[in-house]
């Protein structure tokens, strides 16, 4: 869903990644350039290529170029002036959201985390996460669980931290005999926590291929 905001809440509700954070840069022919900010100042930001674009950036042919990275509130889109400083360094500046869109329901995150979930016949079993998202989890098992099965179930986030509890259902199976379950019930403050701990992994995902990316 797409939320266009107006001009006074653009002012003050304006998101901008941070120094080293990924973005992608969006072409109006719809390529995708994958980036990081080298710089921030104020509402200004410095942008590195991470690779090379199919057709080279020329100063005339910038417009329309959209800034897009993930917040918390799901994947913004800012447009602005944009100077070409080198061939793969740009200038970002007067920038404003060009839409907002929610997605963080669906956005997902590779966690291994352990999970107690209990089924129909009343039995717990301790299981673990392969991804999460604000609506549900992909579970390593057990195999006992059955497609439309309803389930209580209790995620470790961190250590010493309380669990994220709730009521989902058994959605399917996949080849590998893991179990999708979309969450039916859970509390807002367990839900709040669950999506910054997604956009946390995502976080230290980005950075670390960003690391990677230096060390080649």
């Amino acid at each position: 869903m797409k939320l266009r905001r107006t001009k006074s809440e653009r002012r003050t509700e304006l998101e901008l990644p941070e120094r080293s954070d990924a973005v992608t840069l969006v072409r109006p022919s719809g390529e995708r350039v994958q980036a990081r900010v080298a710089e921030r100042h104020g509402g200004e930001l410095l942008v590195a290529l991470m690779f090379r674009p199919e057709a080279p950036l020329h100063p005339g042919r910038l417009d329309g170029l959209l800034l897009e990275f993930t917040s918390p509130r799901g994947r913004v889109r800012l447009h602005g002036a944009v100077t070409l400083v080198e061939r793969e360094l740009l200038r970002f500046s007067g920038l404003e959201p060009a839409e907002l869109l929610q997605e963080r329901e669906y956005v997902r995150a590779q966690a291994t985390r352990p999970v107690l979930v209990s089924g129909s016949a009343g039995n717990s079993i301790q299981t673990f996460s392969v991804d999460l998202s604000g609506g549900g989890m992909l579970l390593a098992g057990p195999a006992t669980l059955k497609v439309g099965e309803r389930i209580q179930f209790r995620l470790i986030t961190a250590q010493g931290s309380p669990p994220i509890s709730g009521l989902g259902v058994v959605v399917r199976t996949d080849s590998q005999g893991r179990r999708a379950v979309c969450f039916e019930e859970i509390g807002e403050g367990d839900h709040r926590r669950l999506v910054r701990f997604i956009f946390e992994c995502q976080r230290l995902d980005r950075r670390k291929g960003l690391e990677d990316s230096r060390g080649r």
